[in-house]
């Protein structure tokens, strides 16, 4: 046993059975080194408790820390010990006490490990939650002392646009970030989920985000009438003999004809396009792989879509090799155009579901056509079949009625009789 010195312990060596090697300082009893079989050397302080037990504190590798930086941490160390304290013990609750942006921070590195099934989409919307509003008004707070009332009050602070900025994000990006109601719910629910995983490693024994009661979203479906589509299909007719944009108004019109969301037919690859079958075999989406049925309209825009020579993209960029972007710009003109007030991309999604139903069809299949996992995400458009349905009821009501009034009735059988 010697004083540590820088030489004395880069002369170690591993262990050949793989056993840790020690080696203990002279001048201050408890303080020493430690060798791993891998040839990493921590330094450490060994020292007993209030209760007697025997505990042992690293301090940190050698290298990162001198001989003499290690010494004065040891030295603090055995005083609190000799003072009833337990170094090892606050060591570790000052790492749990992360601040907020350093659990942000660990959630997203760490997170996709412990759920593997969440998609990447949706770890990208997490960080975008995280990085435009959790961090900006909660990152420097610590973890141990954040409490419900500071998540409700980031909900309400979110809700007003506390958070809201209008940045560039690079020569062709832009990034405008809003409040709401809409906004506030969805960023509070990743910071429920970012708690959950602090109390799932844990670093904290509760989650303060539970019982929270988010904003209540309004509901934004729109969908189109007849006369809305009919003004819709002119302007883009008249954009089309124009001769611009075709590749923008190839996209709103599948849009309008597949239900597809806009990521699936502006990330539409041609190897995923089944021409003989009529389908699309899309590898991925919101919910996972799935197969689109195609109608003949929207296989006859496909087919006359021009192809570029070693492009995968359906919908190439008009610059570039990526595939076709700046579509909510070009759809924002077009509505306008056609007069077409509050309707979103998305809701052409919703305008061929309203179509669908209206026409007959049952929630079920249009859910398979949609590619909807759950049947509550289809039950949003029940209430469009009330005319399919009413036509039911009327024209069922007219045969019992003609039957009672001792009319034919159309083969309405009486209560009772045997067939």
């Amino acid at each position: 046993m010697s004083k540590l010195s820088k030489r004395a312990i880069d002369g170690l060596r591993p262990d050949p059975n793989g056993r840790d090697v020690f080696l203990w300082d002279s001048a201050m009893p408890g303080f020493g080194v430690r060798m791993k079989s891998s040839g990493v050397v921590s330094y450490l302080v060994q020292y007993r408790n209030r209760a007697g037990r025997s505990r042992r504190l690293t301090l940190g590798r050698h290298g990162v820390l001198t001989p003499e930086e290690a010494r004065r941490e040891a030295r603090d160390a055995l005083a609190s010990a000799s003072r009833g304290g337990d170094p090892a013990d606050a060591k570790q609750d000052a790492r749990n006490d992360l601040t907020i942006r350093e659990l942000c921070d660990l959630y997203l590195a760490e997170g996709p490990a412990a759920k593997p099934t969440k998609k990447a989409s949706s770890w990208a919307t997490d960080g975008s939650n995280i990085h435009r509003h959790v961090i900006p008004l909660l990152g420097r707070k610590h973890l141990q002392a954040l409490t419900r009332a500071d998540v409700e009050r980031f909900q309400r602070d979110v809700t007003e646009g506390k958070t809201a900025k209008d940045e560039k994000t690079g020569p062709r990006g832009r990034a405008i970030v809003e409040g709401g109601p809409g906004t506030a719910a969805r960023a509070t629910a990743v910071l429920g989920a970012v708690l959950a995983f602090a109390v799932s490693r844990r670093l904290r024994p509760d989650n303060p985000a539970r019982g929270v009661k988010l904003n209540k979203g309004r509901k934004v479906e729109r969908f189109l009438t007849a006369a809305e589509l009919a003004r819709l299909g002119e302007v883009l007719a008249e954009r089309e003999r124009a001769g611009t944009n075709s590749a923008m108004v190839a996209a709103v019109r599948l849009l309008l004809l597949t239900g597809c969301r806009k990521s699936e037919i502006l990330g539409l690859q041609w190897d995923w396009v089944d021409e003989e079958r009529g389908v699309l075999r899309l590898p991925d989406s919101k919910t996972g792989a799935k197969v689109v049925p195609l109608g003949a309209p929207a296989l006859e825009i496909l087919s006359k879509l021009p192809r570029k020579k070693d492009c995968s993209w359906a919908l190439p960029a008009a610059k570039g090799e990526g595939h076709l972007v700046g579509l909510p710009r070009f759809w924002k003109s077009v509505a306008a155009e056609a007069g077409l007030k509050s309707v979103r991309l998305h809701d052409l999604r919703h305008g061929f579901a309203s179509v669908a139903v209206a026409d007959g069809s049952s929630l079920y299949i249009l859910g398979k056509v949609l590619g909807h996992t759950q049947a509550r995400t289809t039950e949003k458009y029940a209430h469009l079949d009330a005319d399919p349905i009413r036509a039911v009821a009327d024209r069922t009501a007219r045969k019992i009625a003609a039957a009672m009034k001792g009319g034919n009735g159309n083969n309405v059988v009486a209560l009772g009789a045997k067939a």
